[in-house]
């Protein structure tokens, strides 16, 4: 450990000078990463045209996935649901069991993946775009989603791998690579696995990384002055300070991370619920009139928002990037679950997808619609989304503080919080994908988490739009490889989904209850 912080020390020593100056270096950065990230997003975005219409390859691939799997396992999202919480609260926990966390501790690390700013910033953008109506979408697709959660954290525990120190690897990587080996499909198994780790790589550093603290830095300078905060030209002070700190989490291993996500995520998940809740039940008589604007709007949107399918592509946008439901991350955490039933800790999963966009999102958009955009109106808000100028964090918080003026100070410890889990669970996934690629050894454990812990300090300095375009561009690849797999290997789930849960009924496997 002495080693890995006396690293980092020296590393922020000789970063700390070059992102002072990340106003001057911004430039650079983007002349350098914009024909690359333009290339990229060229292929990851490329859009599909029926007639005036222009939709998403990726958007269609994701929701295509989604929509099989729901109904190939015959509604696995509702029928399972209430045997998913029975074994997220411990009733099926068997202390004989391989693996290193709880389901408890595997559930919370993932959905401090996915609970980022995404779930504050990401669905006052979607609101923002396509109007309340994109509410509507984005909580079909976390329902939809819930069934992709299922069968991919299914498949990362039944090929998971247990290292020599004890330690477990699984993911995408593995259930491709080994899933469609049995397949006769080798070949097409070791690309596949390949090209996610490559594209999880670059998501951890971008997405689960740089987007996260860059965010949290913003809306701290925000309650703390603006441009007259002590931070404001100095951010990447309070990068290297969380810096030190994903460092001093990560260098632990799973283990760590996920002792601190079990009482992060329900804390800072709590705290944004309640102060959602204080503000809906504080207009609880709006409430009504809100909810039928967005069910209204989901169906009759006009032209401004880009009509109906403009919205629910907004909204189905959202949605995919906030649960991450078809990407493959989770698995990679839920793998580490202490389980010998594979399906039992995809049936946990499947709850990420309804907690992190059924309940949080839809909270955050009945905030921004029950306060009218907070300061700004409507055509405003639209207009600044347009053009690229809205601060979609700004705006949420706006809209907590025309009930609770002194929430923006509370929602800046939500947003630290939400980009801290983020980050160590994104540095965890980026890890297996590393040693997955460069093999298990201390040396590329090692570089890899000194590498991740510069990026926070570059990101919470730095605004340069194609970093971020690339790492989300990243995160999004990560699907093409994983739901093709999926489709492969979705018959040998069904199998083990209708065997457990007759071993479930008849009582053969036991509770502890």
């Amino acid at each position: 450990m002495h080693r890995i912080f006396s690293l980092l020390v020296a590393l922020f020593a000789l970063i700390s000078p070059a992102v002072a100056q990340a106003s001057a270096i911004d430039d650079s950065i983007n002349s350098f990463m914009e024909p690359v990230t333009n290339a990229i997003m060229k292929v990851i975005f490329f859009t599909v045209s029926f007639g005036d219409l222009s939709i998403p390859f990726v958007l269609i691939w994701l929701l295509a996935g989604a929509l099989f799997f729901t109904f190939y396992y015959r509604f696995v999202n509702i029928r399972a649901f209430r045997h998913a919480l029975d074994v997220v609260r411990g009733k099926f926990d068997d202390p004989s069991h391989i693996g290193e966390v709880s389901h408890f501790q595997a559930l919370t690390a993932a959905l401090s993946g996915t609970v980022g700013v995404g779930n504050i910033a990401g669905v006052a953008f979607a609101v923002s775009l396509g109007g309340p109506g994109a509410t509507f979408w984005m909580i079909v697709a976390g329902l939809l989603g819930m069934s992709s959660k299922f069968v991919e954290c299914t498949l990362g525990t039944k090929y998971r791998k247990t290292n020599d120190d004890g330690s477990v690897s699984g993911g995408p990587m593995y259930y491709l690579r080994d899933g469609l080996a049995k397949q006769g499909k080798a070949g097409l198994g070791k690309v596949l696995a390949a090209i996610f780790a490559i594209a999880c790589i670059g998501g951890s550093f971008g997405g689960g990384n740089m987007v996260q603290i860059n965010q949290a830095t913003k809306q701290l300078i925000l309650v703390t002055g603006g441009d007259q905060s002590f931070l404001f030209g100095n951010s990447w002070i309070f990068g290297v300070v969380m810096a030190m700190v994903v460092g001093m989490i990560i260098i632990g291993g799973i283990k760590t991370i996920a002792k601190v996500t079990d009482k992060v995520v329900p804390f800072m998940v709590g705290v944004y619920v309640l102060g959602a809740l204080f503000v809906i039940f504080g207009n609880i008589t709006e409430v009504p009139a809100a909810f039928a604007l967005i069910v209204k709007s989901a169906f009759t949107s006009d032209a401004a928002y880009g009509g109906l399918v403009g919205v629910l592509i907004i909204g189905f946008q959202r949605a995919a990037f906030s649960n991450e439901a078809g990407i493959g991350s989770a698995s990679i955490a839920h793998s580490a679950a202490k389980t010998d039933e594979p399906v039992s800790e995809g049936i946990v999963a499947l709850l990420e997808p309804f907690i992190d966009t059924v309940v949080i999102c839809t909270m955050t958009a009945l905030v921004i619609v029950i306060s009218g955009y907070g300061s700004l109106d409507q055509d405003q808000v639209l207009g600044l989304a347009k053009s690229g100028d809205l601060q979609a964090i700004e705006l949420t918080s706006s809209a907590f503080a025309q009930t609770m003026s002194w929430f923006p100070i509370v929602l800046s410890v939500a947003v630290i919080l939400f980009a801290l889990s983020t980050m160590i669970s994104w540095s965890y996934y980026g890890l297996k994908a590393w040693t997955y690629l460069f093999g298990e050894s201390r040396g590329a454990d090692l570089s890899y988490k000194a590498i991740f812990c510069m990026f926070v300090v570059v990101g919470s300095a730095i605004s340069a739009k194609s970093v971020f375009d690339f790492g989300d561009a990243m995160i999004f690849a990560m699907c093409f490889p994983n739901v093709l797999g999926l489709y492969f290997l979705a018959p040998e789930v069904r199998a083990d989904l209708k065997d457990y849960l007759k071993r479930v009924k008849s009582g053969a496997i036991k509770r502890f209850d």
